[in-house]
């Protein structure tokens, strides 16, 4: 890893960190604004979303990279942060998945979710085009365009799938980004990670959760690094897969595919907290559930996966 990406990693880790202090000290709004109830039924904070997302930008723009690459992972990590702040605090689950938004747009309804799509959409796009393409012009630069920003919309989205229990969307960034850099990406990977790296400890502690906003930003920024330094087979490559785990999603749970697979047990257990016990209420829920959803919040919506949280 170069000098520069290293200065990226240590800008993104610290403004994470002091964001959150700061956040957590004056939440926008007020503390319940961003208060959510976990898997467990405890109260987590979604203030490490936004903070996450001001540390992957602060970092991304202290990177590596030409001024048109750095100012992509900013528009990139900024657009997609603001589409999911918005979804994590104005939206609902009366429609989950990205098929229960589709359809109830076709019959006119508008959810949070949809507008999300959308914004995420033209945030993938506005980061391509910001990004621009080796082939200057012609074909090859709309393919470029087309590919990347379907990279960046749909690494937004497939990160927030594994924001399903704690760490568990920041151990999928780590990964990531350790893929892309080797493959080419040139450090520019780091600032989302580190971001993101940063926050574990409150992720994992169960004192807070990344959220859309969170989970959005850090996609798009990791799958903007992959668009601004891979080559156009490995970006097609990359799109493939992050659109077949997508569309997975609607059909197989994440959660239950990793709790029956081994090694992915034990990885996604790394530094959480056991599970609870399975003793059971009168009611029938097990003890300290939360009868709203099974997942890291229960209220906080699902755009991407019907999963619940």
């Amino acid at each position: 890893m170069s000098a520069r990406a290293i200065r990226s990693a240590l800008v993104a880790a610290a403004s994470a960190r002091l964001s959150y202090s700061a956040l957590r000290s004056r939440p926008p709004g007020g503390p319940q604004t961003w208060n959510r109830t976990n898997h467990r039924g405890e109260p987590v904070t979604l203030l490490a979303g936004p903070a996450a997302a001001i540390g992957g930008i602060a970092g991304a723009l202290a990177g590596p990279g030409t001024a048109r690459e750095r100012a992509a992972m900013a528009v990139a990590g900024a657009g997609a942060g603001a589409c999911g702040i918005y979804d994590d605090l104005s939206g609902n689950e009366a429609n989950r998945g990205l098929r229960g938004h589709l359809g109830a747009l076709l019959k006119g309804e508008l959810t949070t979710g949809s507008v999300k799509l959308a914004g995420i959409g033209a945030t993938g796009l506005a980061a391509a085009l910001v990004a621009g393409s080796d082939a200057q012009s012609g074909p090859g630069a709309v393919a470029d365009t087309i590919i990347n920003a379907g990279l960046i919309a749909g690494g937004a989205n497939l990160l927030n799938l594994f924001d399903l229990r704690p760490g568990r969307a920041i151990k999928v960034a780590a990964i990531a980004a350790a893929l892309v850099t080797p493959a080419g990406g040139g450090g520019a990977s780091a600032a989302p990670a580190a971001a993101a790296a940063a926050l574990l400890p409150e992720d994992l502690g169960e004192r807070a959760m990344l959220g859309d906003g969170g989970a959005n930003a850090l996609g798009a920024m990791l799958a903007t690094a992959a668009a601004t330094s891979l080559s156009r087979p490995a970006r097609i490559a990359a799109l493939g897969v992050v659109a077949g785990l997508t569309v997975a999603s609607e059909y197989v749970s994440f959660t239950k595919v990793i709790e029956r697979t081994g090694p992915l047990r034990t990885l996604d257990m790394l530094g959480r907290r056991p599970a609870a016990a399975p003793d059971a209420t009168p009611g029938g829920e097990p003890a300290g559930a939360s009868t709203a959803g099974s997942g890291q919040a229960h209220d906080h919506p699902v755009l991407d996966s019907a999963e619940a949280r």
